[in-house]
């Protein structure tokens, strides 16, 4: 049955049915590498390709895209001139008929490229790439988020106002349903009271359990507080966000949360994977004279984070499709960097850390995890 056509009570029946199916012989870390050297079954891989590689999102059992299309379109001002109407990203006008386009295509070069996972966390991005997707969901995966209206607001912190907030952002965005609801958090998640993560927890556990979420999880940068969450909500929390850099590394303890999402099987999608933007040093346009350079610290920063098995993708804002390109081309590279390859990182790294916009500078404590 396509999904495009699926309705809720559908949704909940075939969703049960797969992840009964999928459950049986997959390992924590399964990947279906590029290529497919493994001679994997690979005909239940949402939008497969053989140039891309996939990975096992924990226990959701998705094989989701190694790279995958992170929400935001900060410097987007830079391929569409006046796009912005404030001083914020998040000032576009949704209804501009030149961003529409240029979301659609990026998008289009997503699912020709084998990508399959979208990351939305606004009201904005829900409803933009919700018609991105319009007549071809069976295509990708759509994480959900409507930030705005979630837990960061003291209004919208109760079980019955994260229902209701739900409920209206699909029917504005015109979803029946997301593949992914992962509630934005505080990013220090600690700030929430106990009652509040309960009335956070019983909330996602009626999204699924109503077939309006297929899985659930949160987005946080606090990682104690994480770690607390998932050992405490195991069933509710299968999906985490966090931020993941081309600066992180990984504390292999067992009192780590690395250890931890691997011990409870939690998918792992890591936010600002090029330092928000300061990994590079030029606007993002494809005709600027540093785009050369700038992909190739993209490139070198993706293979980097990808050598981490447990994260599942990192998921990289794009501006153009030739950034998605350039993601893919990514994936198809030798894996691990050479000793030449890792002191040219270095530089990129510290000069991106020397540069870090001031609102941004909390980058900085991610660097272990």
């Amino acid at each position: 049955m396509n999904e495009t056509c699926l309705n809720r009570r559908q949704f909940v029946c075939t969703s049960a049915a797969a992840a009964a199916g999928a459950a049986i012989a997959l390992t924590p870390t399964y990947t279906v590498h590029a290529g497919n050297p493994e001679h994997a079954d690979t005909s239940k891989i949402l939008n497969y390709n053989e140039k891309m590689e996939y990975r096992r999102c924990g226990k959701t059992n998705l094989m989701v895209s190694a790279v995958c299309l992170g929400g935001h379109w900060k410097r987007l001002n830079a391929v569409i001139p006046d796009l912005f109407q404030g001083g914020s990203w998040l000032s576009v006008n949704t209804n501009d008929a030149r961003f529409e386009q240029n979301r659609t295509e990026l998008v289009s070069r997503c699912i020709a490229r084998g990508l399959n996972y979208i990351d939305a966390c606004t009201s904005q991005e829900v409803i933009m790439y919700a018609k991105a997707l319009k007549g071809r969901r069976d295509k990708m995966y759509l994480g959900y988020s409507w930030y705005q209206n979630e837990v960061r607001s003291a209004e919208w912190r109760s079980f019955d106002k994260l229902k209701q907030s739900f409920d209206n952002g699909l029917k504005t965005a015109g979803l029946e349903y997301v593949d992914l609801w992962r509630i934005t958090c505080h990013e220090q998640s600690s700030r929430h009271s106990q009652a509040e993560v309960e009335e956070l927890i019983k909330a996602l556990d009626w999204a699924r359990k109503s077939g309006r979420a297929r899985f659930t999880g949160i987005s946080s940068h606090d990682r104690p507080h994480i770690k607390q969450l998932i050992e405490t909500y195991p069933d509710q929390l299968q999906v985490i966000v966090t931020p993941y850099t081309s600066k992180t590394k990984v504390v292999t303890d067992e009192s780590g949360l690395w250890a931890a999402m691997q011990k409870l099987d939690v998918g792992w999608f890591g936010i600002k994977p090029y330092a928000s933007g300061s990994l590079f040093k030029g606007d993002g346009t494809p005709a600027s004279p540093q785009a050369e350079e700038d992909n190739r610290s993209a490139r070198l920063a993706l293979r980097y984070i990808l050598c981490n098995p447990a994260i599942t993708a990192p998921i990289p804002g794009m501006i153009a499709p030739e950034q998605v390109d350039n993601a893919a081309l990514a994936v198809m590279e030798r894996r691990e960097l050479d000793a030449q390859e890792r002191a040219e990182l270095d530089r990129i790294n510290d000069r991106a850390w020397a540069t870090l916009q001031p609102q941004y500078q909390w980058l900085k404590q991610w660097e272990y995890v």
